[in-house]
């Protein structure tokens, strides 16, 4: 058995050896180095962090509610903002066109009151004519006819009283228009006066007076209420500036600060001239300063002063005095003028566009010198100056001013020329309701030439 085995096994290794050699072409090893899938020593690559997952809890039904209330809360923030910016946007809109128009028809306003106001009671008292005439007509036939005519009377009477109402609460809404930030109380044209208009119409429809009675009742309440109209118009004409003029100088206190220097368009080296203002004092002591021209020589050389029911004026020094009692009558607007000429000295006093004093000999043949200094609501005594570069003049001004002497109140059309006006120029100049204003000098023009306030005085419209 043994020898059959052996070749058995020879034969077989024999096969497995050509099977090898035939074969032996097919097979390649790959001998090289294969780095691509291994990890060297030196580097040693980190883990890459992963992110752990949020854990969101559940928001509960609390938690939603306040979430929507600060939602609502932020919006409700924006749309407050929003609506603020929007308004004062439209604010600054409105009181830009509100500015331009009362420059524009603030000056009117005052005379359309009064105009409107003449016009009313022109009609009320043409329509009162007439009805006395029909009622004295018709008395002749009222006998007769008692019953028709008391008819007709009560009718005529209720439309009159209509009219006058209807008149009275045209005012109240022009007053309130116009006026509506002067005192009520003082004018004492309110609701409450226009009010018992109806009231008296229909106590008198209760009663049933006799005509003669109805009359007087209704005249009575006409003549109030013109008394009214006319306290209306004189207090618009008090809060308006006069001449047409546009701007006033305000003196509000007297103080020895409170003045406005002027600086004359031409030198003031002249033999004549004419001074004119609109003044309106708050309180006049027996001495106060609205004009005053000096120099350190003589502070006095051109003065226009309020006493306290008078007006005075001075040129070259108070040696040379006009004066004009009477003149001045409380806090209201007046036109003063003083005009002088050296060649025969004659000094005039002129208010409210009449002369009311003129006196000759006043520093005649004298020249106002050149080289001073010119202010108004103040005298400057002795504070000037000896030249125009030094500084005295500014630093301490106060030494040379007495605050008794300073004028507090308003001041506008303040002009100066270097002539003597005529009787007709200082007419037109102090027509209240003229344009003098328009009128300017060619020394001092109101308007044109410079005035620079100091402390408390300032320009107003």
């Amino acid at each position: 058995m043994f020898r059959w085995t052996l070749p058995q096994a020879v034969c077989v290794l024999s096969a497995c050896v050509c099977l090898v050699f035939t074969y032996e072409d097919d097979f390649e090893v790959n001998y090289t180095d294969t780095f691509y899938n291994e990890i060297g020593d030196g580097e040693t690559p980190e883990p890459t962090p992963t992110a752990v997952p949020c854990s969101s809890r559940d928001l509960t039904k609390w938690d939603k509610l306040f979430s929507m209330l600060e939602n609502s809360q932020m919006r409700e923030n924006m749309m407050l903002q929003y609506a603020d910016d929007i308004i004062k946007v439209e604010m600054e809109s409105l009181r830009g066109q509100m500015l331009r128009f009362v420059a524009q028809y603030g000056g009117s306003c005052g005379v359309a009151v009064e105009t409107a106001g003449r016009r009313m009671a022109l009609q009320l008292e043409g329509r009162l004519k007439e009805t006395m005439e029909r009622f004295k007509s018709r008395d002749q036939t009222s006998a007769r006819n008692s019953a028709g005519t008391s008819d007709h009377l009560d009718e005529r009477l209720q439309q009159l009283l209509s009219a006058t109402l209807l008149h009275a609460t045209r005012l109240a809404k022009m007053e309130h228009s116009c006026l509506r930030n002067g005192p009520r109380a003082r004018m004492g044209m309110d609701v409450k006066t226009v009010s018992k208009l109806p009231e008296a119409a229909g106590n008198q429809e209760q009663q049933v007076p006799p005509r003669e009675g109805a009359l007087d009742g209704f005249l009575a309440a006409l003549q109030q209420t013109r008394e009214e109209l006319g306290e209306v118009l004189r207090s618009s004409r008090q809060r308006q500036l006069p001449a047409g003029c546009e701007m006033a100088l305000l003196f509000p206190m007297r103080s020895r600060r409170i003045y406005t220097s002027v600086i004359p368009e031409v030198p003031l080296s002249i033999s004549s001239f004419t001074v004119c203002m609109w003044v309106k004092p708050t309180a006049v002591s027996n001495r106060t300063v609205l004009f005053s021209y000096g120099n350190r020589r003589n502070p006095y050389e051109i003065q226009l002063l309020l006493g306290q029911s008078s007006a005075l004026f001075t040129i070259g020094g108070e040696a040379h005095l006009v004066e004009a009692r009477g003149v001045v009558s409380g806090s209201e607007w007046i036109h003063l003028c003083g005009a002088w000429t050296s060649q025969q000295g004659l000094a005039t006093l002129w208010a409210g566009g009449k002369k009311v004093t003129s006196t000759p000999g006043v520093a005649e043949g004298h020249v106002i010198p050149d080289g001073g200094s010119l202010q108004l609501g103040q005298e400057r005594n002795g504070c000037c100056p000896l030249t125009p570069s030094g500084g005295s003049g500014v630093a301490g001004f106060e030494e040379g001013f007495d605050p008794k002497l300073a004028f507090a109140g308003k001041m506008t059309g303040v002009n100066m020329w270097d002539r003597v006006l005529s009787e007709g120029e200082i007419t037109q100049l102090a027509l209240r309701e003229g344009q003098g204003c328009e009128q300017r000098g060619n020394v001092v023009a109101w308007g044109a030439t410079e005035m620079v306030p100091h402390g408390g005085a300032q320009f107003i419209n």
